[in-house]
């Protein structure tokens, strides 16, 4: 009979996983994830079948994370700007302080080794975020874009405002506000 997991080491090998592929990449080889966790590679095995099988856990879990950061106490009933600006500084948030989880989801985000499943499946955590970029989308001036492109315009920007509130932490909320309002220029109508 097989012994049950533990949620322990679940959570020790996708740690390691953001380390060791923060400074290595997703080609980092599975021994150095394997004790970097403080397990036998046969144990990473244990957990995940494959390799893809681990870094497809490790995108959701991600997003998960991303998601529960992004849309707890959500303002519904607030403006479009309003509500637009809390999901950006919260995203803001969450990368300046997770530097090595941002660096490996980003290449997560444009790894072939992400299944369809795990993409759609991280496309349901963040409905309600393109519930509010569509809304955006149509009252924009760039209104024949698609909700992709202004997802990926909108990380483009904040990903550079995170990079500088990394390198001058005393401006963070100098740079997230300057970084939103560049950001709803280019999206808003008025």
């Amino acid at each position: 009979m097989a012994r049950p997991k533990s949620e322990d080491k679940y959570n020790a090998l996708l740690a390691a996983t953001i380390t060791v592929c923060s400074e290595l990449g997703l080609e980092a080889p599975t021994s150095k994830i394997a004790r970097t966790a403080g397990v036998a590679e046969g144990t990473l095995f244990t957990y995940f079948k494959t390799k893809d099988e681990l870094l497809n856990h490790l995108y959701l879990e991600l997003k998960k994370e991303m998601g529960q950061v992004m849309l707890f106490n959500y303002p519904r009933t607030l403006t479009l700007h309003k509500r637009m600006y809390f999901v950006w500084s919260k995203y803001i948030n969450w990368g300046a302080h997770n530097p090595d989880k941002r660096k490996v989801m980003g290449q997560l985000s444009v790894s072939d080794r992400i299944t369809a499943e795990s993409r759609a499946a991280g496309r349901v955590i963040f409905s309600e975020a393109a519930v509010l970029l569509d809304e955006c989308l149509k009252n924009s001036k760039i209104q024949n874009s698609s909700c992709a492109f202004i997802s990926a315009m909108m990380l483009a920007m904040a990903d550079t405002t995170i990079d500088f509130i990394i390198r001058e932490p005393v401006e963070a909320e100098h740079y997230c506000n300057a970084g939103f309002d560049a950001f709803w220029r280019v999206l808003a109508n008025d």
